[in-house]
């Protein structure tokens, strides 16, 4: 009697183990992407610049602004107020 008992307990034992191991193995893999997307470039997610935003950056050249004070006079000319 103790004999059976001795081999189930070691039964259940190996049992647990084939258990964890199964239910960590994928089913299926996982499915490609139909199309592979295009990689992006900095200049495809750029909107086109309008004609007032060229113009105020010409302006800006022409004067030699760089960084922040570029930006600001960028800014204020598309508004108007350059």
């Amino acid at each position: 009697m103790k004999h059976v008992v001795h081999l189930m307990i070691i039964g259940a034992f190996v049992l647990s183990f084939s258990a964890v191991g199964y239910a960590q193995m994928q089913a299926t893999p996982p499915a490609a992407p139909a199309t592979p997307a295009a990689p992006a470039t900095p200049q495809a997610k750029k909107a086109p610049m309008s004609a007032k935003s060229k113009e105020c950056s010409e302006k800006a050249t022409a004067q030699g602004l760089h960084g922040k004070a570029r930006k600001e006079f960028r800014e204020k000319c598309k508004k108007g107020e350059t």
